[in-house]
């Protein structure tokens, strides 16, 4: 018999199974949608991507808040501001002004919701427990979200 690090999307750096779920709540801090899961190692922005949803965003004119994960992505989406480059003649990155913080404090603001959905969806057990394939994953996602909307 297999023990778990022998099977798929187990991940030897955090040693445990882990998947990427996207999740886009409304500004009440409510679940709207919630992705099938893909395999843990897959980036934000490419399962943003896979499952449509930058494109989407800008088909609809939806704006929407995001972390620095969706840098790069369409205008629809706002992310953060980053550390400036690196100073040639320091070699250190150049600090944010104070303007940029206080615009960073606002996007955190707005983010707040969206990562309470995520902190809830965490809270399950059976998600952080999970050593199935993103496949049976996904109906365990899509069962907790149905439970999640149904308790609000």
């Amino acid at each position: 018999m297999a023990s778990g690090r022998d099977r798929a999307f187990y991940s030897g750096k955090h040693k445990c199974h882990g998947v990427n779920v996207q999740v886009i709540a409304d500004p009440a801090g409510r679940p709207v949608w919630i992705s099938p899961a893909l395999p843990g190692a897959r980036h934000d922005m490419g399962a943003a991507r896979e499952h449509g949803i930058i494109d989407a965003f800008a088909a609809a004119g939806v704006r929407a808040v995001a972390d620095t994960a969706y840098q790069g992505g369409v205008p629809a989406i706002r992310v953060p501001q980053r550390r400036r480059h690196i100073d040639a003649g320091t070699g250190r990155y150049r600090r944010l002004s104070r303007n940029q913080k206080e615009v960073n404090a606002a996007h955190a603001r707005q983010r707040g919701p969206g990562e309470r959905v995520n902190a809830e969806l965490k809270n399950w057990r059976i998600l952080r427990k999970i050593r199935s394939c993103p496949t049976r994953a996904s109906e365990l996602v899509a069962a907790v979200q149905t439970l999640m909307i149904a308790s609000v």
